[in-house]
């Protein structure tokens, strides 16, 4: 399997509080029909295991059919019993080692850093890609890591050999320049989720995306 089939370029992420008017399902078929490799449920409410369950089979049924793979930020336990592709794995989120051994070689596991030495020190355990950010800010957490910026992100990138998926303030306008500047792919949650179309917003990241990544393989050849 290569690593677009594996990592995904276009990840988006569901959330039910930065927005009111979608459920996380009605936000992941919006992201699958706009051309998302994959969705990250991503749920920092404490709310019980019945709920998520709830949620995540809400989602798989929507994801049905398209090739759309579903991941789960945090919650690996919950990620275990629904099925899912994968876990995203934040700072203070279980261990990469502990959730490789509960999920199996077979899962992607996804970690976060938001700095050159946090992605070194990652990048060493069992993961297959690290989340990169906030590239240019974040509007989805109170007291955010520093913004790297795209300079930030390009050191990252240049210094270790796993994919880099980039996150923070990443919408079309800018996804572009995050993948020239080293990214295989981007995360998105604001620019889909707060939307007016997120259907479309989805498919103008995908777009920009996909025709970054085209120019940088024909340049390297």
């Amino acid at each position: 399997m290569n690593t677009g089939d594996r990592i995904g370029r276009v990840h988006v992420i569901t959330d039910e509080v930065l927005q009111s008017r979608y459920l996380h399902a009605d936000l992941a078929a919006m992201a699958a029909r706009g051309g998302a490799d994959r969705v990250q449920y991503r749920e920092k409410r404490p709310i019980s295991e019945e709920i998520c369950t709830m949620a995540l089979t809400g989602i798989r049924r929507e994801l049905a059919g398209y090739g759309t793979r579903l991941m789960v930020d945090d919650r690996v336990r919950e990620a275990l019993g629904s099925g899912a592709y994968g876990v995203h794995l934040g700072r203070d989120d279980m261990p990469a080692v502990e959730a490789r051994r509960l999920l199996g070689m077979s899962a992607v596991i996804g970690v976060t850093a938001n700095s050159l030495d946090e992605a070194l020190a990652a990048s060493e355990g069992p993961v297959d890609y690290l989340g990169v950010g906030p590239v240019f800010g974040t509007r989805s957490k109170i007291d955010p890591a520093a913004t790297l910026g795209l300079d930030g992100l390009k050191r990252i990138a240049q210094a270790v050999g796993l994919p880099i998926v980039a996150i923070g303030g990443i919408h079309a306008g800018n996804a572009g320049a995050v993948i020239e500047h080293g990214a295989f792919g981007v995360a998105v949650l604001s620019a889909v989720v707060c939307s007016k179309d997120p259907e479309r917003a989805t498919r103008e990241i995908v777009v920009a995306v996909a025709g970054t990544a085209a120019r940088e393989v024909k340049h390297d050849d």
